[in-house]
């Protein structure tokens, strides 16, 4: 039975053959259901359901600290038992709905080795490294001493980490990114033992997880593409915002970090009888203060003090979506609390010294900055690492909003700002008799500034008043809620406007020359982040740019008239002259390497573009076989092609999209490319088209992008850019969006398509297997024989060469792309600009890695030549 192809946008059928009942899967996991009849029978048996084991059983059935070796097989028997009743139905919850589906992908016997390894060497490594950390972190080690685990957390954990390595590399990464993070930061705030055995378990589960399935895991860090970058990057500021909240609704955090809730939240869990005390000496009012307009004002209290970690939330959304504006925010923020951060541990050093007496935060400060010092200095340097991963990372953030986004933003918060500080003046003036004591209208006016401030982070001078009626306390603390709250709505629009909708003017001026003049199949590709432009004197022409080592390096020829080409070369030339730069003309036809020869430049082959012309495209004949088999494959498997945007794309297709991508990166372990050869953010343009192979269920099996190429305002052809299918969806998917690519854009008129050219690699010139290049105006010189070499070199890493030769299937046109250069004298600093041009995030470390990849990966590919 055959289910008829779903509209474009509608959500795919299910296969009522694919359904199973809940009967069927549970049969199926037969570990799991074993497992949570004995946990109940065991806790009925010895009485522990209601309260947990009662004492002497529960030195035999509690992993603790010190179970060895008096009590070793605690480290197995703590997964039967529950502390109470609560946690018997969570500890059941978590298992079924874990391990029913685990152990039926894992299997039952991978299921079992994993959660009993999970389980054992979980508990092991806690007990290992509490061992270890005892020299350094003593007075959080002496804390967790009494601390027991039970329960089955740990094991379901550690086989949940296990089986995400059959999971799709996106999510596979993003699972662990996100589990990893949330135990992390548990065990760093909260600090109990039993965070560090579910902590411990997972990483367990991870390494053991790749062996179950066969292969070795990887370690080291995971080459991801820069949209994935900026996810993974985003994940990991959220976390460290939603740290320091956590270690201060936690009233018995004892972790590394959880001394920051006193620093960065002021969230300060108080009872009655410490207020008491606390406002009985004279010395502590702020703190008093304080602490009151906590206990009155709620949700708005607790929501003033963690403000910090309200902003990074929201600008952790800005850094997923690549906004130049929300990395900035982020570092200005990073950078103020590692001030704030050394100014208060230079405050308790002072105060550790001199014996004055402190709040309870700084008490705790004290505390651990005299009994153990690099305790506190641990937590302290977190914002500073986060500020120099962010700089590190700075390059992965260069989407900007439209002009004037950011001034209009600047406008509306003022005027915000002077809205509500006359209404909390107008407001506290007549509300004066709910304050104590009751202020004047100086007095208002002077904490107008405090009011847009966390709370606790205010002067370190007691308030000059504080509310006490219902109406004050609403007024005193609301007018920064709503100023932050309509703030942070405003920012986050900010990061809803399409990068692509607006432009600045030299980058609309070139968009606009493109579209009215004549360009080559890279004329597109200068519209992506990272270029310059330089406009010719007639204001017709323009070449796109940028410099580095000293390298003014081009994207192409020229864009323009054609009459003016070589005019503008000179004129390009004299211009980088002038600001002392070698120019260097990157992936321009043989017209402008002929007119470049006349003037002495010298030139080396770097690509060679495969030209598709439409007008006598069929794919008949037995030269076509190849493509018309992947054609005829595709529809009997269901499999048809779909043009869209990346912007109007379904998010469950975008979604898949990201998996391909992030799969296709993974399984290259290499950094991704970039100058000419485009990435997921370059699809996220609305000029740019979209081609996709998707079945029935809406699977989408590859993708494919097309940049326009325009002639004196319309479209003649497309260039072939972003290509990638999914590792285990049809095989022949790229063949058959080529072809559809083809046929669909022949039947709306177009002349070509480019299949792009691919780096460092030219196509055999055997004129019976395919269509010939056009000659060389001369032999090949050193330089091209090196450039021979390293696309040799290459080749078992990126494969350009085997890329070339999957497009001679389609018997393109070839047309040989150079790069000139006036000086050989140049070109070490021409090399490196182009290196660094296609792997901006290329450094010593990763450029090491690289190469030793590459000399595993070219060794590998020898050996099969080396066997007799």
């Amino acid at each position: 039975m055959h289910l008829p192809a779903p509209e474009p946008g509608t959500l795919p059928v299910p296969d009522p053959r694919s359904r199973r009942s809940w009967a069927e899967r549970l049969r199926s996991a037969q570990l799991t259901l074993g497992f949570v009849v004995l946990f109940w029978g065991l806790g009925a048996l010895t009485s522990s359901l209601s309260a947990g084991p009662d004492a002497q059983l529960r030195l035999s059935v509690a992993a603790t600290p010190h179970s060895v070796p008096d009590h070793w097989w605690a480290i197995g028997a703590s997964a039967l038992w529950a502390r109470d009743l609560p946690d018997y139905v969570l500890g059941t919850v978590l298992v079924l709905l874990l391990g029913v589906p685990l152990e039926r992908r894992m299997g039952r016997r991978a299921f079992a080795i994993a959660a009993v390894s999970s389980q054992i060497l979980g508990v092991g490594v806690s007990l290992g490294f509490l061992a270890a950390a005892q020299g350094l972190l003593g007075s959080w080690i002496a804390e967790i001493g009494s601390h027991l685990f039970m329960g089955p957390s740990a094991f379901i954990i550690g086989t949940a980490m296990a089986g995400t390595a059959s999971m799709p590399t996106l999510w596979r990464r993003r699972t662990r990114l996100a589990g990893f993070a949330l135990l992390l930061l548990l065990a760093l705030y909260s600090g109990g033992f039993a965070d560090l055995v579910r902590l411990g378990a997972a990483g367990v589960g991870t390494v053991l997880g790749p062996l179950l399935m066969g292969r070795r895991p990887r370690f080291g860090r995971p080459v991801s593409s820069r949209h994935e970058g900026r996810v993974l990057l985003s994940l990991l500021i959220a976390a460290s915002a939603i740290g320091p909240v956590v270690a201060g609704l936690i009233p018995h955090a004892v972790g590394p970090l959880s001394i920051l809730r006193f620093l960065f939240t002021n969230i300060q869990p108080i009872d009655a009888q410490t207020l008491q005390a606390l406002c009985s000496d004279p010395s502590q009012a702020k703190d008093c203060a304080v602490a009151q307009l906590q206990l009155r004002a709620g949700a708005g209290g607790i929501f003033m003090a963690i403000l910090p970690s309200f902003l990074l939330l929201l600008l952790a959304d800005g850094l997923r979506r690549g906004r130049r504006f929300a990395w900035v925010c982020t570092v200005v923020i990073q950078v103020g609390l590692s001030v704030l951060a050394g100014i208060a541990l230079a405050g308790v050093l002072q105060l550790t010294g001199s014996g004055t007496g402190a709040s309870e935060g700084i008490a705790a400060i004290e505390g651990s900055a005299s009994s153990q010092p690099f305790t506190l200095a641990i937590p302290l340097l977190l914002p500073v690492a986060l500020t120099i991963v962010l700089l590190s990372t700075r390059k992965l953030f260069h989407v900007k909003a439209p002009d004037g986004t950011y001034r209009r933003l600047v406008v509306r918060i003022l005027l915000i700002a002077g809205v509500l500080s006359v209404v909390y003046v107008t407001a506290g003036f007549f509300l004066a008799q709910g304050f104590s004591p009751a202020p004047g209208l100086p007095e208002l006016l002077a904490d107008v500034p405090d009011r847009f401030l966390p709370l606790g982070f205010v002067l370190d001078a007691p308030p000059a008043f504080f509310p006490e009626s219902t109406a004050a306390v609403l007024v005193y603390e609301g007018v920064g809620v709503v100023f932050w709250a309509i703030t942070g709505f405003l920012i986050f629009r900010t990061f809803l406007h399409q990068a692509h909708s607006r432009h600045d003017a030299s980058t609309e001026r070139a968009r606009k020359v493109i579209k009215t003049s004549e360009g080559s199949s890279l004329s597109w590709m200068t519209t992506w982040p990272g270029n310059m432009y330089w406009f010719s004197a007639s204001g017709r022409s323009f070449v796109a740019y940028r410099v580095n080592t000293g390298v003014a390096l081009t994207l192409g020829g020229p864009v323009g008239p054609k009459a003016e080409m070589n005019a503008v070369f000179e004129e390009f030339a004299d211009y980088c002259r002038g600001n002392g730069w070698t120019p260097c003309f990157y992936s321009v036809p043989q017209d402008l390497r002929d007119h470049a020869d006349s003037f002495g430049w010298s030139s080396a082959q770097v690509a060679q573009e495969t030209v598709l012309p439409l007008h006598s495209v069929s794919f008949k004949g037995k030269k076509f076989q190849d493509i018309r088999t992947a054609l005829n494959n595709a529809a009997k498997a269901g499999i048809r092609y779909e043009w869209t945007s990346y912007a109007k794309a379904p998010f469950s297709v975008l979604v898949q999209i990201e998996e391909i991508s992030e799969e296709w990166v993974a399984d290259k372990n290499m950094p991704e490319m970039g100058f000419t050869l485009g990435s997921l953010d370059e699809l996220d343009d609305p000029d740019v088209r979209c081609l996709l192979a998707i079945d029935r269920r809406h699977t989408v099996h590859a993708v494919t992008s097309w940049l326009p190429v325009y002639r004196n305002g319309h479209i003649v052809g497309w260039t072939l850019d972003f290509m990638r299918r999914r590792s285990n969806g049809f095989r022949a998917s790229i063949e058959f969006l080529l072809a559809s690519a083809a046929l669909s854009l022949k039947d709306e008129g177009c002349e070509f398509i480019s299949l792009s050219g691919a780096p460092l690699a030219r196509i055999a010139e055997d004129p019976e297997e395919m269509p010939r290049p056009r000659a060389r105006s001369r032999p090949p010189g050193n330089l091209d024989r090196l450039l021979d070499w390293l696309g040799a070199t290459l080749e078992p890493v990126y494969g350009f060469r085997s890329l070339l030769a999957f497009k001679a299937k389609f018997r393109p046109r070839y047309e040989p792309l150079y790069m000139l250069y006036p000086d050989a004298a140049s070109l070490p600093a021409v090399g490196t600009a182009v290196a660094r041009a296609y792997l901006p995030m290329l450094n010593l470390g990763a450029g090491l890695a690289l190469a030793g990849r590459i000399f595993r990966r070219s060794k590998r590919s020898d050996e099969p030549a080396r066997r007799p």
